[in-house]
């Protein structure tokens, strides 16, 4: 048997998607996993907490990590920095945990790039625009001008959802949510390839 190993999961989609949701409903059905909390230098919102919702930080801290390449992936994202440090999901990963992220399309690139072999990539959208701008109108914890920002940000999104290896359109939560556990339970099946290449060494046992 190949020993346990850490693998990611990357969720990606438009705020407003409900992917917090889906995360929280099957928390306890995935086994021990790691969610990557990014960073960011936008003001916190009502009710978020530092080290819970993120890591804020200035914009100064941030650019210096930048200059040091402390990040896995960052983007720049309607005026703000958003970015995943590198040393919480090393150490995760190196304890076999199943590594969870909810960023952009460009971060997914990124994770892509560097852990390609370990990722699974899963695209969660709400049925159509016109839902989505319902969703994050209703919320109410944006103004007008961000929330149309959103909106803009999720139709340029959208046309990058076939680079995902799954799709699911939140349209019922429970379903939806069945769907993710058995994507994140299959993820945890993924073998990186230098381990696969180290049992293909050993696979031929036979001296001529």
């Amino acid at each position: 048997m190949i020993e346990n190993n850490g693998v990611v999961l990357v969720l990606s989609g438009p705020s407003g998607a409900g992917k917090s949701s889906l995360i929280n409903k099957i928390s306890d059905e995935i086994g021990d996993f790691h969610f990557s909390l990014s960073s960011t230098t936008r003001k916190k919102r009502e009710g978020e907490i530092e080290g819970v919702h993120y890591h804020f930080i200035s914009q100064e801290d941030f650019e210096k990590d930048i200059e040091d390449d402390n990040f896995l992936e960052y983007a720049r994202v309607h005026g703000n920095y958003y970015g995943t440090s590198l040393s919480p999901v090393r150490k995760a990963l190196s304890e076999g945990k199943l590594v969870i992220f909810d960023i952009d399309v460009q971060g997914n690139m990124a994770i892509k790039n560097r852990l390609g072999d370990i990722t699974t990539s899963v695209f969660i959208t709400p049925p159509t625009l016109s839902e989505l701008k319902n969703r994050l109108q209703k919320r109410s914890t944006d103004t007008q001008e961000i929330i149309d920002g959103r909106i803009e940000v999720a139709r340029r999104e959208i046309q990058r959802a076939a680079e995902y290896d799954f799709l699911i359109i939140n349209d019922d939560l429970d379903v939806a949510a069945k769907v993710l556990k058995q994507i994140a339970l299959t993820a945890r099946l993924k073998i990186p390839h230098k381990m696969i290449n180290e049992f293909v060494q050993k696979w031929e046992d036979i001296k001529e």
